[in-house]
């Protein structure tokens, strides 16, 4: 089955930098968007940033002028690269894809954890 699989997580100081990084266990056709969510303790699961098959890129409010998300949706991958990081960044960050079709179909991550502390 295929899954989607993230790395590059970890603890990192405020003001610190982490690249975050996704892909796939297998291609798979037909992707339209990949993206980031991410879910902090007693929180609901927000979005960060995505990207499209096109290339047209979107990122949170919270998140623009320090995470950047770039990839390759022809090849499944994903990058996040976060910059000036903040306590609030702490969270479970989750990859995520969309495959268009009829029905359409959902991929996530495991996720992996990003801690900003100092």
């Amino acid at each position: 089955q295929k899954r989607l699989v993230e790395s590059g997580g970890g603890a990192v100081q405020p003001g610190g930098s982490l690249r975050l990084s996704c892909a796939a266990s297998g291609t798979i056709f037909n992707i339209h968007v990949m993206g980031w969510y991410r879910q902090a303790p007693g929180k609901q699961r927000e979005l960060v940033a995505t990207i499209t098959s096109g290339g047209d890129t979107s990122h949170a409010d919270s998140v623009k002028g320090r995470f950047t998300i770039s990839g390759e949706i022809a090849k499944n991958t994903v990058y996040l690269q976060m910059n000036s990081l903040k306590p609030e960044d702490t969270a479970v960050y989750f990859c995520h894809a969309l495959r268009i079709g009829a029905p359409p179909v959902y991929y996530w991550g495991q996720g992996t954890q990003v801690t900003v502390s100092s």
